[in-house]
């Protein structure tokens, strides 16, 4: 078993370097290589992490149409591992969470599997660990995450799916809802993905996590995603 960990990039040179030190030791047990795609047409993230010595010595810097479908569907198709795992650049798993994925994998008796982890917020205030079990129990009831809580998914069933969707917002909900139409239940792994809070931070937390609510009904009701993030960017 090979996994093949695919961050998509676009103006994240902190981030993720943050993000590849995290993840620095976790899978050396394991088969991988680290996939970083970015969608910027001026390719800043790569130029930045081709001036540094990245602390593993099997990511593989990729360069992709903007949009984190697009990037997420260039770092799949240049895979090499059989279980892909898509990761933002500001999100992280621990190692337990790694192992507990790779043993569901070996574990599954289909070729056609996957999951996700639970939301944790990289912050102490309280109103976060609200959010946290929100959003945890509201993937499980709909069986479709966000892809800050980590999606991992078979080779196998990504290209039955036909991959992510080429749209400009909710890619991954509309994978995740492509899933959901097979019949293909996910693994939800009683682990954390630790993301960044800046997204909350930056914007307020009322306003995220309530046009968080309004632009998945709305997706999920059938607007098109091109009037969605003429919205969201407003």
């Amino acid at each position: 078993m090979q996994v093949s960990i695919i961050i998509p990039v676009y103006k994240e040179q902190e981030a993720i370097v943050h993000t590849l030190a995290a993840m620095a030791g976790l899978l050396d047990s394991i088969p991988h290589e680290i996939l970083v795609v970015d969608g910027e047409p001026g390719g800043t993230t790569l130029s930045f992490l081709e001036t540094r010595t990245c602390p593993q010595k099997d990511v593989r810097l990729l360069t992709s149409a903007r949009g984190r479908g697009p990037q997420l569907n260039t770092g799949a198709k240049a895979a090499r591992g059989d279980l892909l795992f898509f990761v933002h650049a500001d999100s992280r798993p621990d190692q337990a969470g790694v192992e507990e994925m790779a043993t569901a994998w070996q574990a599954s008796s289909s070729a056609l599997f996957c999951g996700t982890f639970d939301l944790a917020i990289d912050s102490a205030r309280p109103i976060f660990r609200i959010i946290e079990k929100t959003a945890s129990l509201r993937s499980r009831l709909t069986r479709i995450p966000y892809g800050d809580q980590g999606i991992f998914m078979s080779r196998v069933l990504f290209e039955k799916v036909g991959g992510f969707p080429d749209q400009p917002l909710m890619e991954d909900v509309g994978l995740m809802a492509a899933v959901k139409k097979t019949g293909i239940k996910p693994v939800f792994l009683n682990r954390k993905m630790l993301t960044s809070a800046r997204r909350w931070e930056t914007r307020g937390i009322a306003k995220t996590t309530l046009s968080n609510w309004v632009f998945i009904s709305l997706y999920l009701l059938g607007v098109s995603p091109e009037k969605l993030v003429q919205w969201y960017y407003k």
